[in-house]
């Protein structure tokens, strides 16, 4: 039997144990994804859960502010806004619909009152013109000082990029990612070493600002783990099953037929 299950059907086997190692990797690498966010999301609760920070008169580092909430009082510089690129539709979990839309999300410097330190708000989500990519959509910004609160994140995520970003800024700024380090060079300023992702949905400014809990997803994660573990044993039984009718098909013509 070991002759006509593996020796005699090398191809065979190797290409199924090919198949079993592909679903098995991947569906573990899903696990692993939904355990990420799942410990992402009950360290972002209990961080919520902290008192709040203050940006104008507390010294903060970003393990100080990573995940906490932040006040912050300044005026915004919509001169410098970075319009970040193939940014889903933030979607609250639990919401349905629109989740394939593509838009912006908007970037912009805050000039902190009572200190020189800039802060980056990302400031919410913007529909973008499927027609005209450059046409931005209209967002009020209040010229006068404004509070605004929000969570710190050291960036506010990142998109695949292709090559590297061209030094040249053209306007408006549209970009696929944000680099805090590169934009406190370029300008030459003083900022805060973390982004802070405004809250609240009620500004009528036109951007959203319905964030999605970290753990948004992972039922969909751990569906596409059974998906590869099942490609895994689907691969094994089609392998085993057609050595198991060879191996039949070799006693019957050696006219054994036990």
């Amino acid at each position: 039997m070991f002759s006509s299950l593996i020796t005699s059907r090398i191809v065979a086997t190797l290409s199924a144990l090919l198949v079993i190692l592909v679903g098995c990797g991947a569906g573990i690498w899903q696990l692993n994804r939904a355990d990420q966010k799942i410990r992402l999301g009950q360290s972002l609760a209990a961080k919520l859960q902290m008192p709040i920070l203050n940006a104008n008169t507390d010294s903060l580092s970003l393990e100080q502010a990573t995940e906490r909430r932040i006040l912050a009082r300044g005026r915004f510089m919509p001169d410098e806004a970075i319009w970040l690129d193939n940014r889903p539709k933030p979607i609250p979990e639990g919401a349905t619909g629109g989740s394939g839309q593509s838009g912006f999300y908007v970037m912009m410097p805050m000039k902190l009152d009572g200190q020189e330190a800039v802060l980056w708000v990302n400031r919410g989500w913007a529909p973008r013109n499927g027609e005209n990519r450059v046409e931005l959509p209209s967002v009020k910004t209040v010229g006068n000082e404004v509070a605004i609160e929000g969570v710190a994140f050291p960036h506010p995520g990142r998109v695949y990029e292709l090559g590297k970003k061209d030094a040249t800024q053209s306007s408006p700024r549209i970009e696929q990612n944000f680099d805090l380090g590169l934009e406190a060079q370029t300008h030459q300023w003083q900022q805060l070493p973390f982004i802070v992702r405004e809250s609240g949905s009620s500004k009528e400014d036109g951007l959203l600002r319905n964030w999605p809990s970290p753990t948004n997803g992972v039922d969909r994660h751990y569906a596409y783990a059974f998906q590869w573990f099942a490609l895994a044993f689907t691969g094994f039984l089609f392998w085993l099953i057609n050595g198991l009718m060879k191996y039949r098909r070799e006693l019957a013509a050696n006219g054994d037929k036990g």
